[in-house]
């Protein structure tokens, strides 16, 4: 007696076809699984053997063998409880074989029969629509999730007794519907004009939110870095459809989707702790899982107290800030995440955080200073396009209640500047100015006669590196992008030249 049922699994953040094969033969009772099963899979017998005999059904006192095809592929997870329970049964001859062939079944079964929800149901709908299949059955907490795919009907499962009578039409089972372009959009809990003063820091994430550009903040205690980092997703533009897709993929494998939402439907905001290890900011493990920087995909990743950081956690930030993507790599496979998301770091000027303020005096020795700073390398700093120095707040600004500009004024001016870039760009693999390659620098960053010299003077005197000279040239074209205009001009450079502060100071 033999069965096969389609089930799926997660490589990287993409699903693929896995075929549980379900035979029952003549011999002492055992119940084996192969096809290179991990933990949570080979413990998957239990809850089956529970589930069944508590769900109303005789289980076969026979020798049972699961194979997870394809065999050669580490399967993970307790997705595939559902699809064994499900080989067992039809084997056995309580459900047509028919009724099944063309559908994806997943769930994890808990002893009573009920199903609990699984990770990876988006990239799963996907990957079924991709192969042309008709269905997919799974629980109810992933129906909403999965529904998002057009042109795949999916199937909310409750408990193994319901799938089986709806396989067997004892009962009908609609499929989940839900219109994939209405997508929630939360009120804003935080806007820009809750920050006072600060018009000078307010200014540069403007430029950072209009051109995709990574952001450095440094200043004393209290100065309100945190603050501001936490208003930055407030004027960034709404995600795009195939954006909040993405983005999804990555928080469904990790079984991070908001409850109730079949979408991320706001930019992620990630600010991990200090303490984090390289894996947990870059991904990584024995096997291979999203870190924080691909859970920032298409949103913010912000690093407080940055020189706090293990040096060796700092570096990796390196590759992804440069290709937008994660390889892992392991002897077994390899996988990619994307990771293409903002860096806004905030950082104290010396351990204790008075260096150079007016009022009070700093108790740093110049070592103490320099080893703090030097826990963050050139080539990093070199990678972050905007260095903004952010002073103390004034009682003055503290006292008056209007905070300035609330969000959505300067909303308005990045998503003009963003449709600009889109209009430069299209048909291309680069999204923002911050993204441009060396050609398009050349061809979108001309300078006149007056901004070249400027730009010449200023790299001899602060010795700027190669990468500097492109991160002012950028910084310059998402300047005229927001005023509108199509050349840059001198004062566009003066002012990207006025946000590398990080190569004035505190390496110089």
């Amino acid at each position: 007696m033999l069965a096969k049922v389609l089930s799926s699994s997660i490589i990287g953040i993409d699903a693929y076809v896995v075929e549980v094969e379900v035979d029952i033969s003549q011999g002492l009772p055992s119940f084996s699984t192969v096809g290179l099963p991990e933990g949570a899979v080979r413990e998957s017998k239990e809850r089956v053997k529970a589930s069944i005999k508590n769900s109303g059904y005789s289980f076969p006192a026979d020798r049972i063998t699961v194979n997870l095809a394809p065999a050669d592929v580490k399967k993970e997870g307790s997705a595939f409880d559902l699809p064994m329970a499900l080989g067992i049964l039809a084997a056995t001859g309580l459900v047509s074989k028919g009724s099944y062939t063309d559908h994806l079944v997943l769930g994890e079964l808990s002893l009573d029969g009920m199903l609990r929800p699984i990770k990876g149901a988006l990239p799963t709908a996907i990957m079924a629509k991709e192969k042309n299949l008709k269905g997919i059955f799974l629980p109810l907490e992933n129906a909403l999730e999965a529904s998002v795919v057009e042109g795949i009907q999916v199937y909310a499962v409750t408990t193994l007794n319901q799938l089986v009578e709806a396989l067997s039409g004892l009962i009908h089972l609609d499929a989940f519907r839900m219109d994939s372009r209405e997508i929630f959009k939360p009120t804003q809990e935080v806007d820009l004009s809750d920050v006072r003063g600060q018009e000078n820091v307010k200014r540069a994430m403007e430029i950072a939110a209009a051109g995709g550009h990574n952001m450095i903040m440094i200043g004393p205690p209290g100065a309100g870095k945190t603050m501001l980092a936490k208003r930055l997703h407030t004027i960034l533009p709404e995600l795009s459809f195939e954006e909040a897709l993405e983005t999804s993929k990555v928080y469904s494998v990790m079984g991070l989707m908001p409850k109730g939402q079949g979408l991320m439907n706001v930019r992620p905001f990630r600010s991990p702790h200090h303490t984090i290890s390289d894996a947990g900011l870059i991904g990584g493990g024995q096997v291979p899982k999203p870190g924080e920087v691909s859970l920032a995909h298409n949103g913010v990743l912000f690093l407080d107290e940055l020189p706090e950081f293990k040096k060796n956690v700092l570096e990796v930030l390196r590759q992804p800030m440069e290709d937008g993507q994660v390889t892992i790599s392991r002897a077994s496979s390899s996988v990619t995440y994307p990771a293409n998301f903002m860096l806004v770091a905030a950082m104290n000027p010396c351990p204790c955080g008075f260096l150079g303020d007016p009022k009070r005096e700093c108790a740093c020795t110049h070592l103490q200073i320099q080893r703090y700073r030097s826990k963050i390398s050139g080539p990093l700093i070199d990678r972050i396009d905007i260095h903004m120095e952010v002073p103390p707040v004034h009682f003055k600004d503290l006292a008056v209640n209007d905070g300035g500009e609330a969000s959505t004024g300067v909303l308005d001016r990045v998503k003009t500047a963003r449709k600009f870039q889109s209009e430069r760009f299209e048909r291309t693999k680069t999204h923002t100015n911050s993204d441009m390659t060396s050609r398009q620098i050349r061809k979108f960053c001309q300078l006149d006669s007056d901004s070249s010299e400027i730009l010449e003077k200023a790299m001899d005197r602060f010795g700027l590196s190669a990468r500097a000279h492109s991160r002012i040239l950028k910084i310059s074209r998402t300047i005229a992008d927001l005023e509108g205009v199509p050349d840059i001009h001198v004062s566009h450079v003066a002012e990207a030249m006025q946000y590398r502060s990080l190569d004035r100071r505190l390496y110089r």
